[in-house]
């Protein structure tokens, strides 16, 4: 007997049995090479299909907490479209790198004095051994680290080409789409050298020192230094991004204070590119909501840039509007707290008493109104830039927030009328869109409204109802509505009774022919920012000379790999001390920071770069490397790239691109602009045949889970806490005896909560969880994490194994009989549902119909070997060990990774023979009826008629008899 029980343990396919089959399977895939993907040309070269498929998923980042139950979603998804595309007979790309600088590493490493290459190679093996277990199918061959000394050095060989490029605008597209590309910096020297370009402000170029004309170079470079205001956190000793700073104005780690203020940072001129971010969008298959978030953060709006007259501040003030037609209402202006006219970042603004008369019309004590009651307007403008420098982006452009200011000492002049408008300094002004300075028309934003009428500023309408020009009284709000332009003439132009269109264009016209302005493009988007003050980044290959000038390294000094440090932390200052300055680490490293170096014109000394680049630069290029990793000679070699990148016009792809990228919605702006920018880039200056990264986008959804909390507010361990039905079948939950109340949400340590798939695999084996993540419900949807129900995914790949394994025995069990008509049919119908779903990425409708299927051979006497061996291959891109395994002991010798997909050779078995017809009467339902398919209006009403269940509401010849033949008839007495 306990033999009896031993064979049959041994045989049924349970946790134990599955991790076996898993680990062997995982093996022999990595001995065989299973699912290496040759290139065209190189290291990799091999015998290329003629169809290819390039799948990525986005770049993760290796954490040290490793991962928890949701992190695989979206590649165990993309590893079952890997598999499903290999059976379909192509090429597949599919690989998996790290995404590897970041500030957690270096802030560990400051911590506890270990290098953060240790850290993260060490986060890096734990991520790869995690994934390697739930059985993704990559290419290991492929695999990278950002950090890798390799891959450092051809990022760094990125930025230099950019740095030596600059935008022309006039210059023809490669694709054929417009103007504006890059161009080498080379071109732009040659074009002034030779006087076919002339310098802006008209001095002769030969006749520019040296000096002078690099620094006309530096200012179209796409890579450049600049004075941009940043987030200053002393207490962190760095800049931060604006994501790594909170709406409170402190950052995220370590909740210290964060500042803006100017510093020199490198930049990159992504603005010179934002039409073609934006017109691009078209020519690619992304969601509708991403397309919107990316035009969004662009933000194009097109307007004019309109001169006021600054007496006394020795320069004229320049805004941007996208209303010129309202200049008439334009009664105050605002200006950043950063804006050059209060002197820079450090000086204070004009205390010109003369400048400080005010009309007589205005009431005593406004002067004390517009500057808080400071003394002065210096005084006053230096108290609200010290607290303007404490709040974030977020927070000054908040549309919820009052809009605060403080009168600047200086007047402007306004063009279409002489009058005096005072100028405040307000922080919901931001240096980095437009000119920094804007104009004010109260009489329409009810939000200028409000701050005219707090400081008793004039409120002139400019627009009216066509009907009733005067509108609402505009000392109650503001009018925001629609209409023509109303009150607005001078002696030379009127605008009176124009639509807004018109208005805007005559308007615009006039400002030019006076020298007052010039219609104008401008964007949200601003240039990218591009310093960190880090250790644990990419050094920029660049080294200053003793005037100032930057140059690029020669290529063949790449990489430049980060120098060994003592001490791993920015120097940290007063967390309040806003006028402090970054010191980078690397300002540490004397003898690498200061060289001698022979760059063409003999040995001379110069000073490296002490920032690093930020952690978006190894992301940007990353799809790049993968199609040709193994390159020492280029990035990427130019055949490999077309062939797995390259334009397929007649696929509908007319700017190239993988064919499948997969990922979270939170990078839907971010890392795709600037990934798509950097493409562009090297598209223009010849090094692609791609001009856009991606092809295809889709955002997965996220795995969510329940967390519980006991009456202090603390979390339990949620696998400890018991369900409780009442007797009423009310729901509670209990933990060790005690009530706790249940929330839904992300996953996380803290709420104690995670799940590991190391734990799942052990406990259900690596097929059952992807299995389970893949039948939770649709992939771009949101869904809890359960695991007790984990177990069904469990009973399918059971039944799937007993329809081929006698548990008993271990013998096969499936036979060569031919399939009967129902079981035939229902296996057509699921080989033709199940490609539509894997086409579709509808993994969790896909899993339905094979249980379906799954079941009805279970209940067979006898499994056919046709059924079972095409539910196998159908099975295999989500559950691969299992089917693998069963197909070896069918006997079949090789993988089944390329066995082709199944296919229906029989068209009519999709044909049903009979359908279910509702029957209404009234829009009731009465009854159902059996019917073919192909019945006819005449013969479905009289069965339907005939029905004894539907006689019984009818009193003689029904009034209407409404036929959708043959699923639908309703019947109205």
């Amino acid at each position: 007997m306990a033999t009896e029980e031993t064979a049959a343990t041994t045989y049924r396919y349970t946790a134990e049995l599955a991790n076996q089959i898993e680990a062997s399977w995982q093996e022999r895939w990595d001995r065989e090479g299973t699912f290496n993907a040759p290139n065209p040309v190189g290291a990799l070269a091999g015998d290329v299909p003629p169809e290819k498929f390039y799948l990525l998923d986005m770049f993760p980042y290796p954490s040290g907490k490793g991962l928890h139950v949701g992190h695989p979603l979206g590649y165990i998804a993309t590893d079952t479209v890997a598999r499903y595309q290999r059976m379909k007979g192509k090429n597949v790309l599919y690989t998996m790198g790290y995404d590897a600088f970041g500030l957690p590493a270096e802030q560990y490493a400051v911590q506890t004095g270990q290098h953060p290459r240790i850290t993260t190679e060490e986060n890096v093996a734990n991520m790869r051994r995690q994934l390697h277990r739930i059985g993704l199918s990559h290419d290991i061959r492929r695999s990278f680290s950002t950090t890798d000394s390799e891959y450092v050095k051809w990022t760094q060989w990125i930025f230099l080409k950019i740095f030596n490029s600059w935008f022309d605008a006039e210059a023809q597209r490669r694709d054929g789409r417009g103007l504006g590309a890059a161009r080498p910096i080379s071109e732009l020297r040659a074009e002034f050298e030779s006087g076919a370009r002339v310098v802006d402000d008209g001095r002769d170029w030969g006749a520019l020192s040296a000096a002078e004309q690099a620094g006309v170079i530096d200012g179209y470079r796409l890579a450049y230094v600049s004075e941009a205001p940043v987030n200053w956190c002393p207490g962190l000793g760095t800049v931060l991004a604006n994501e790594e700073v909170t709406a409170e104005g402190r950052s995220e780690r370590g909740n210290y204070p964060v500042f803006r203020r100017s510093l020199s940072q490198w930049m990159m001129r992504i603005t010179s590119y934002a039409d073609r971010l934006v017109e691009d969008l078209d020519t690619i298959d992304w969601p509708d909501k991403v397309r919107s978030m990316q035009r969004n953060w662009i933000g194009r709006s097109e307007g004019a840039d309109v001169t006021f007259e600054v007496p006394g501040a020795g320069t004229s003030l320049e805004v941007y509007t996208t209303r010129p037609d309202t200049l008439f209402g334009a009664t105050f202006m605002a200006v950043a707290p950063e804006h050059p006219i209060l002197g820079g970042t450090e000086a204070g603004a004009a205390d010109d008493q003369e400048a400080l008369t005010l009309p007589s019309s205005w009431p005593e004590g406004t002067r004390e109104q517009w500057t808080g009651g400071a003394v002065s307007p210096a005084e006053a403008v230096a108290a609200y830039r010290a607290q303007a420098a404490h709040k974030s982006e977020m927070e000054r452009t908040d549309d919820a927030r009052v809009k605060t200011g403080v009168f600047s000492g200086y007047f402007g002049v306004n063009p279409v009328n002489g009058n005096r408008v005072p100028i405040f300094v307000a922080d919901y002004v931001l240096t980095g869109y437009g000119t920094g300075a804007i104009m004010a028309v109260p009489a329409h934003d009810q939000r200028d409204w409000e701050f005219a009428t707090k400081y008793d500023l004039d409120i002139v309408r400019t627009i009216g109802p066509a009907e009733a020009p005067y509108g609402p009284d505009l000392g109650v709000e503001a009018y925001v509505g629609d209409g023509v332009a109303v009150d607005s003439a001078n002696d030379q132009i009127s605008l009176t009774g124009l639509g807004k269109d018109e208005a805007k264009a005559a308007m615009t016209e006039w400002l030019e022919s006076i020298g007052k302005g010039h219609a104008q493009v401008t964007y949200r988007l601003r240039d990218w920012l591009f310093s960190r003050q880090r250790y644990w980044g990419e050094p920029f290959p660049i080294v200053w000379d003793e005037f100032g000038e930057a140059h690029g390294i020669p290529e063949d000094m790449l990489p430049l790999d980060l120098p060994e440090v003592s001490d791993y932390s920015p120097k940290v200052y007063d967390a309040d001390d806003a006028s402090s300055s970054p010191e980078p680490p690397l300002g540490r490293a004397d003898e690498w920071v200061n060289v001698e170096l022979d760059l063409g014109d003999g040995p001379k000394k110069y000073r490296r770069d002490t920032n690093t680049m930020p952690q978006w630069a190894g992301s940007c290029w990353y799809e790049l490397r993968y199609a040709d990793p193994l390159n020492n000679e280029a990035f990427c070699d130019p055949a490999n790239e077309e062939y797995w990148m390259g334009p397929r016009p007649e696929q509908g792809n007319v700017s190239g691109g993988t064919d499948l990228y997969v990922g979270g919605v939170e990078h839907a702006v971010l890392h795709l602009l600037y990934a798509r920018f950097w493409h562009k880039v090297l598209f223009d200056l010849g090094y692609l045949s791609s001009s856009e990264p991606f092809h295809k986008l889709f955002n997965q959804g996220y795995v969510q889970a329940y967390a519980f909390t006991d009456a202090r507010g603390q979390y339990v361990p949620a696998e400890e806490v018991e369900e409780i039905v009442g007797s009423d079948g009310e729901v509670a939950f209990q933990w060790k005896g005690q009530p706790v109340n249940r929330e839904y949400g992300k996953m996380g340590k803290s709420l104690k909560n995670i799940v590991t798939p190391d734990a799942m695999c052990e406990e259900y084996g690596a097929d059952t969880f992807r299995l389970y993540e893949m039948s939770m419900g649709p992939l771009d949807v949101s869904r809890p994490w359960e695991t007790r129900a984990v177990v069904g995914s469990q009973r399918f790949l059971q039944r799937l194994w007993r329809n081929v394994v006698d548990e008993a025995t271990g013998e096969v069990t499936v036979v060569e009989d031919d399939l009967d008509s129902e079981t035939a049919k229902l296996l057509a119908r699921t080989v033709a549902d199940v490609t539509g779903d894997y086409d579709g990425m509808r993994i969790n409708t896909a899993i339905s119909k094979m249980t379906v299927l799954n079941n009805h051979l279970t209940g067979l006497k006898r499994v056919p070997r046709k059924a079972v061996e095409d539910l196998i291959l159908m099975t295999a891109p989500v559950a691969p060990h299992v089917a693998e395994e069963l197909w070896g002991r069918l006997g079949h010798g090789q993988s089944l990774a390329r066995e082709p997909f199944p296919v229906v050779s029989d068209e009519s078995l999709l044909v049903d023979d009979t359908v279910t017809c509702i029957v209404q009467v009234k829009g009731k339902l009465r009854d159902r009826l059996e019917v073919a398919s192909d019945i006819s209006d005449d013969d479905l009403s009289a069965m339907a008629l005939a029905s004894h269940k539907v006689a019984k509401y009818l009193d003689g010849e029904p009034r209407k008899i409404i036929i959708r033949a043959p699923k639908l008839i309703n019947i109205v007495p």
